[in-house]
C-alpha cells in the first residue's frame, strides 16, 4: 500500500510543480530518484494562488486582427477567388501585401535563421537544432549535412504588440460595420 501512496504524492508534486513552476519536479527529471524527498516538497495548502495570465491565443488573435486592420488579410483569405481573373487577384494581393508588411514592420523584428539565398549550397555541422532547421531529402545519420537552402527560416527577435483590451473582445478579429442611414 505504501507504493501507491508514494505514487499519489509524486503525482500531486508533479501537478503543483508544473502549475506553479512550469517544470517537472527533480524526481521526475532524473535529478532525484527518491520519491520521499520529492513528496516532501509538495506545496502546502497555503501556497499563493497562481497569477492569471493572458491566453497565448489572445495574442494570436491580436496579430491576426492587426493584419486584418492594416492589410485586410482575413477578408482576402475568406474571399472566393474563383470569380476573379489573375490580374484582379494580383492587384488585390499588392494591397494586402503592403498593409500586412506595414503591420509586421511596426510590431515585429525578424531575422533569418540561416544566412544565404534560397538555392545556394549550405553545409551544417553538429549540432542541428530540429526546432530551427528542418532537414529534408537524403538525411544521413550524422552531420555534417550538405545540401541546397530551400528556405532560410525566420526567427522573431522582437515583438511589440499594443496592450490587450477588454477580455470580452479578445476573440474579435474585425468588428462588423454598419453604415447608419
Amino acid at each position: 500500500m505504501g507504493g501507491v501512496w508514494n505514487r499519489i504524492k509524486l503525482a500531486v508534486l508533479a501537478f503543483f510543480s508544473i502549475l506553479f513552476k512550469g517544470r517537472l519536479p527533480a524526481a521526475l527529471r532524473g535529478e532525484d530518484r527518491t520519491i520521499a524527498t520529492a513528496a516532501a516538497a509538495v506545496p502546502s495548502a497555503a501556497a499563493p494562488p497562481a497569477v492569471v495570465r493572458e491566453d497565448s491565443s489572445d495574442r494570436a488573435v491580436q496579430v491576426l486582427a492587426l493584419f486584418q486592420r492594416d492589410g485586410r488579410l482575413v477578408d482576402f483569405l475568406m474571399e472566393d477567388l474563383a470569380a476573379y481573373n489573375d490580374a484582379q487577384i494580383g492587384a488585390a494581393v499588392r494591397d494586402v501585401h503592403a498593409g500586412c508588411r506595414r503591420a509586421l514592420d511596426r510590431h515585429v523584428t525578424l531575422s533569418s535563421i540561416l544566412p544565404g539565398q534560397e538555392g545556394e549550397p549550405v553545409t551544417l555541422g553538429a549540432p542541428v537544432d530540429p526546432s530551427t532547421v528542418h532537414l529534408v531529402g537524403n538525411v544521413t545519420a550524422r552531420p555534417p549535412f550538405s545540401g541546397r537552402l530551400l528556405h532560410r527560416g525566420w526567427r522573431v527577435e522582437r515583438m511589440t504588440l499594443p496592450p490587450l483590451g477588454d477580455p470580452h473582445g479578445r476573440a474579435v478579429v474585425a468588428q462588423a460595420e454598419i453604415e447608419v442611414a
